[in-house]
């Protein structure tokens, strides 16, 4: 009995802890990465052949590009389930034809019908554009179900960015990153994003609950038992013949 005490009590702890650490370590990064986009808001902008080469030995997250290219109107990707300010739409991408390369731009967030069936009305950008913004690196998420394109129609609504299926589906190679519009620009729709979406001020209090947790779990522990202990040695001194001839 004792060694299951000690045993839950030490693995309950161990994880109540390592969730605190996590979380400390999330605020790291965040703080890190905000420093370094402060920092990059001082550097010009790149052309998309730099950020490729700059690609194979460095970071290059939220790097500030300034690109001029044709947008294929023809191709335009509908994120779905993206909420703004309470209201559920869609995130705009369309596919830029500059220096060679073909890469895929987030033009803002437009709004969505009641009706899941109808897709947003939008008119899809075409001819040449300068484009101001920041690089984009994708992380693929949890997928429920495997995005499958059978029956293509644009505009394509789309549950997740997986850039390796939209190169076959349109069959030319996308850069391994999408460009964000910047958020003063008069390109595109609505810019609601941001670079991170949880401060990191939210992650060390989630750290801090988590170890306070971790503190409590440890003298509930105790308390639960030594204090049954303490109960059951007076519940038999209360019943001792002793007493009861006394």
């Amino acid at each position: 009995m004792n060694f299951l005490w000690l045993m839950l009590t030490v693995l309950v702890f161990c994880a109540l802890v390592k969730l605190g650490f996590w979380q400390n370590s999330r605020a790291l990064e965040k703080e890190l990465r905000l420093a370094r986009i402060e920092q990059l808001k001082s550097q010009n902008p790149l052309s998309l052949q730099q950020v490729n080469l700059l690609a194979v030995n460095e970071n290059i997250n939220d790097m500030p590009v300034l690109i001029e290219g044709v947008f294929d109107e023809l191709t335009t990707f509908l994120l779905d389930n993206q909420v703004n300010k309470g209201r559920l739409g869609y995130r705009v991408y369309q596919v830029l034809m500059a220096e060679q390369y073909a890469v895929l731009v987030n033009l803002g967030w437009v709004q969505g019908s009641i009706n899941r069936q109808e897709l947003p009305k939008i008119k899809p950008l075409s001819g040449k554009h300068y484009i101001h913004g920041n690089v984009r690196l994708i992380e693929v998420g949890i997928q429920l179900q495997e995005q499958v394109f059978s029956d293509v129609q644009w505009p394509l609504r789309i549950q997740q960015v997986e850039l390796d299926k939209f190169s076959t589906l349109i069959n030319r190679k996308l850069l391994p990153f999408v460009i964000y519009v910047e958020k003063n620009s008069e390109v595109g729709f609505e810019k609601n994003w941001q670079p991170i979406v949880m401060p990191p001020e939210k992650h060390r209090a989630y750290a801090f609950q988590w170890f306070s947790l971790a503190i409590a779990w440890i003298i509930l522990m105790v308390w639960a038992k030594f204090g049954a202990r303490k109960k059951s040695e007076n519940n038999q001194n209360n019943n001792s013949p002793l007493k009861k001839e006394a």
